[in-house]
């Protein structure tokens, strides 16, 4: 039986962290580091950036006397006098290769993939200058190869989504897409973009605009249905699996659903949480010798002491997660006072038979 204090979990190498504000501030701070903005940024609109496969547009204009580029043009007077500028028509259409590169003539290669339209003007204009006569240079994007975004999962409609220069967000790639067909409490988001996975509940996403983040070519968005529990155990008001909302709830909240603690039974110092824990959010001190799980995770089990009156705000705090394993523990002397109840009640039985054959 657990009780508070040491115990031989401890010695299995699974730590007992009893729970305070610093506990509970990493813990929500993993939990932040896991969310859409904070991980993935901001995005720039697609056709901002040029990608391998996206075919570009070149154009070089020379000032007069033209050395490189392009030949005079005669006003519509008739004058003989050289145009203001001149323009070269020769260069073709430029597709960035796999390597994400260009070649433009009397610049040479150039990386054009992650670069702004900008960037790559004023690379060949800087490679130009001292080569051609006052160098200027418009590049524009004629199409986009990777565009799309893939949209599956509980949605009205899978689909592979182009995105536009406006920079759809992922609420709108997902209203696009016909909407959840789940309720909103219950559905859960995945992002998946160059290797990276994060899920937060959607219900978050609409809470936290920062979180409506936009997309990036060849993202993959997931929606699922969700059902969130934990399971209390122990001397609570109800041993149960409890759901909860994909926004989640606070240790306090969970509490307060399974009924608050038996006070015949509870131990206030004895309130468990038993969790497979991101390492992120283990204090340093409680990982030497933990065993490390697939995922980066490790067993722990956090500790309220409700004794201390200070620690409900840390219940109203700490978020509970699926899968948790609530338990609260038997008060030392619970078990001497169920029998001392037992043996009271024979002891009243057998007075009151006596009496009634008196």
């Amino acid at each position: 039986m657990l009780a508070a204090g040491k115990s031989s979990f401890e010695s299995d190498r699974i730590r007992i962290i009893p729970l305070d504000a610093t506990v509970t501030s990493q813990v929500l701070s993993a939990v932040r580091s896991q969310q859409f903005a904070e991980t993935f940024g901001d995005t720039m609109p697609v056709g901002a950036v040029v990608g391998s496969g996206d075919v570009l547009d070149i154009s070089i204009w020379e000032a007069p006397p033209a050395a490189l580029f392009g030949s005079s043009i005669s006003d519509s007077r008739g004058s003989s006098a050289a145009a203001a500028v001149s323009r070269s028509n020769a260069i073709p259409e430029q597709i960035v290769d796999q390597n994400g590169r260009i070649v433009v003539p009397f610049v040479g290669d150039i990386a054009a993939a992650g670069r702004t339209t900008k960037q790559i003007e004023r690379e060949i204009v800087s490679r130009l200058t001292g080569k051609a006569h006052s160098p200027q240079a418009i590049v524009r994007i004629v199409r986009n190869a990777n565009t799309n975004v893939t949209v599956i999962g509980e949605v009205g409609q899978s689909a592979r989504i182009p995105l536009s220069p406006q920079g759809e967000r992922l609420l709108d790639v997902l209203a696009l897409a016909g909407g959840v067909r789940q309720p909103v409490g219950k559905t859960t988001i995945q992002v998946a973009r160059r290797g990276q996975l994060v899920s937060m509940p959607l219900e978050g996403i609409i809470a936290d605009p920062r979180q409506n983040i936009r997309l990036a070519p060849n993202d993959v968005v997931t929606a699922s249905f969700q059902s969130f529990s934990f399971t209390a155990l122990g001397a609570t008001g109800a041993n149960a699996e409890i759901n909860f909302e994909a926004t989640g709830i606070s240790l306090a909240q969970a509490l307060g659903r399974v009924g608050g603690l038996r006070d015949e039974r509870a131990d206030i110092r004895g309130v468990f949480i038993f969790r497979f824990e991101d390492v992120a959010a283990v204090p340093p001190q409680y990982l030497d010798n933990a065993p490390r799980l697939p995922g980066n995770k490790v067993p722990v089990i956090y500790q309220l002491d409700l004794a201390n009156a200070a620690n409900l705000f840390i219940a109203q705090n700490f978020p509970v997660r699926h899968k948790d394993i609530l338990y609260v523990s038997n008060a030392p002397g619970a078990d001497l006072q169920k029998f001392v109840g037992i043996a009271s009640q024979m002891a009243f039985s057998l007075i009151t038979i006596g009496n009634a054959a008196n």
